[in-house]
């Protein structure tokens, strides 16, 4: 009989054991669980942290890399072809305009230049020319980093009624990009002599128009500028 209760505490002290490290079994594997849990939520905050900044950075790198340029079309045209050409630079660079306008606005009468007694004719003749307009401020003009200034070309030469706008306004820092229409006449030194009547700028080559140049042809030189690829 004592052999008998003998190994009967022997087994139930057996059991109590196994129960208790299949307990501990248990406690392991939920602890694991808990720290396995802790691990992946540390992760993902980590993870989800990374992926702000790396948005961050990326905005930061857009904010300095900034937009396009502002572009002004500056330009004067006596019988609609400098402004059609004007329009279309505008539209490919997307761009502000300017109409450089006289105070007294020449007449069809007034551009007949085989008419000696003509204002352009009187005009040209006379080496102290000069054309008042109405405002060579073109609204925030400081904020512009390019400029296309247009003009038809008259004997050989810009028309002398931009000489204002050019020489009233400081080009420092901006890039200055002449072009003309002519039915003939080539550019010649028009834009040269327009930069060098600003004295400030960097000016580029500019450009000559046909009255009857077509959209296609004034695109494609504004997207050939170095400044626009």
């Amino acid at each position: 009989m004592k052999k008998i209760l003998a190994m009967m505490s022997f087994m139930l002290l057996v059991s109590l054991t196994a129960c208790g490290n299949n307990s501990d079994d248990i406690k392991s594997d939920i602890s694991k669980e808990a720290d396995s849990a802790v691990t992946t939520n540390e992760q993902m905050s980590a993870d989800n942290q990374s992926e702000d900044a790396t948005e961050v950075m990326q905005s930061e790198v857009q904010e300095n890399e900034g937009g396009p340029a502002k572009v002004l079309v500056a330009y004067y045209s006596a019988s609609g072809n400098t402004e059609r050409i004007a329009n279309l630079v505008a539209e490919a660079s997307e761009a502000d305009t300017f109409v450089i306008t006289p105070v007294e606005e020449y007449t069809d009468a007034d551009l007949v230049w085989r008419d000696e007694s003509s204002r352009v004719n009187q005009e040209h003749e006379d080496e102290n020319r000069h054309v008042e307009l109405i405002s060579t401020e073109a609204g925030d003009f400081d904020s512009y980093e390019v400029i296309f200034i247009g003009y038809p070309i008259w004997w050989g030469d810009a028309s002398w009624v931009v000489d204002d706008f050019v020489k009233n306004n400081d080009f420092t820092g901006k890039t200055v990009i002449p072009f003309a229409t002519s039915s003939s006449s080539p550019l010649g030194e028009s834009g040269t002599k327009l930069a060098a009547m600003a004295g400030t700028g960097e000016w580029m080559e500019g450009k000559r128009f046909s009255s009857g140049a077509d959209e296609s042809e004034v695109k494609e030189w504004v997207s050939s500028l170095d400044f626009f690829q």
